[in-house]
């Protein structure tokens, strides 16, 4: 009999890394390439779980990847049932079409151009540095694969520079943001960067009231912040509040206290620090009641009995006389 042994690696489609991958988030990729080693070992039974837990992702975030990869036709979802179940097919990425020659840019072609000339000569004015040949070609590519503008590159790179990021995988980075968010207009830009610039400054003025320094800040600290400003929509006032309160009962930063607060407000829709004051003071109120209530049930329950608390009869002079001979058998004829 047989034995199947795994060959030891996991080929790659040159059109996935020439085509499909630079446009792509790296989680994506990193979701795509397991799910290929997986298939191509033969291994079946692999879960979204599976997945998640090996590369510490969130199973959303696996389902997020596996609908971007099937939207662009690199790989085939097909329903099993109404449980979530589904199969994945890997398509033949070698029969789409894709000459990957057409890809890069011509550089010696492009630089005959004077106004890629004068972007490529900004470009290392803001960089302080010349371009090498590859990062040329990928600041010229954007142009043909994002349809980004020489001005729209330039912000780009002047907003990278300014967070203090000037190399070209941090740029690349951001430059994949945004094609993720589809800007590409300079109008789409400075919105976006305003927007960001925005949720940063709150971002630091929470970090600052905890004690904490910008730098030293983690992602699932900077997601749980993002929460609280993006989602629940909290001014940074009511945060201060819900920090204060953490520091009193735990004397120190927790940004799972925090949160589990924060979480309970928005639930229950309080928006201002009136909307929480009057909530403290309801709950005050009603701790009060039950407890006088508690304190005056105890002290009926303990009441003391008297002997006056008995009912009380009158017998006449006669009457007890003629008891008292009875109990003593005086009234016997013998």
């Amino acid at each position: 009999m047989l034995k199947s042994k795994s060959i030891g690696f996991t080929p790659v489609s040159n059109v996935f890394i020439e085509k499909y991958m630079p446009k792509a988030r790296g989680e994506f990729i990193k979701i795509y390439l397991l799910m290929l080693k997986h298939n191509i070992s033969g291994e079946l039974g692999v879960s979204s779980a599976i997945l998640a837990s090996t590369l510490n992702l969130l199973e959303s975030d696996i389902m997020n990847a596996l609908q971007y990869w099937h939207d662009l036709g690199v790989i085939k979802l097909s329903k099993i049932d109404n449980m979530g179940n589904f199969n994945i097919e890997f398509i033949d990425l070698n029969n789409d079409g894709y000459d990957t020659s057409d890809k890069q840019v011509d550089l010696l072609e492009a630089l005959d151009s004077n106004n890629t000339k004068d972007m490529l000569r900004d470009i290392e004015v803001l960089l302080g540095r010349p371009l090498s040949p590859n990062e040329m070609s990928l600041y010229l590519n954007w142009q043909k694969e994002f349809s980004f503008s020489s001005e729209l590159i330039l912000i780009l790179i002047e907003y990278c520079i300014s967070k203090g990021k000037s190399d070209s995988r941090y740029i690349e980075k951001v430059a994949l943001a945004w094609h993720d968010q589809k800007i590409t207009t300079v109008e789409q830009a400075q919105n976006l960067i305003k927007k960001t610039e925005d949720k940063w400054i709150n971002i630091r003025k929470i970090l600052t009231y905890l004690g904490i320094n910008n730098t030293d800040i983690m992602k699932p600290q900077q997601d749980i912040i993002e929460k609280w400003l993006l989602m629940y929509k909290f001014p940074t006032e009511i945060i201060f509040k819900a920090c204060d309160i953490c520091f009193e009962r735990l004397n120190r930063a927790d940004f799972k206290y925090i949160d589990g607060i924060l979480t309970n407000w928005n639930k229950n829709d309080l928006r201002t620090l009136e909307d929480i004051a009057l909530k403290d003071n309801k709950q005050l109120k009603n701790t009060s009641y039950q407890k006088n209530n508690s304190y005056t049930n105890n002290n009926n329950s303990k009441k003391t009995l008297n002997f006056n608390d008995f009912e009380q009869r009158n017998y006449d002079a006669n009457y007890l006389q003629n008891l008292e001979r009875q109990l003593l058998g005086w009234d016997n004829d013998d």
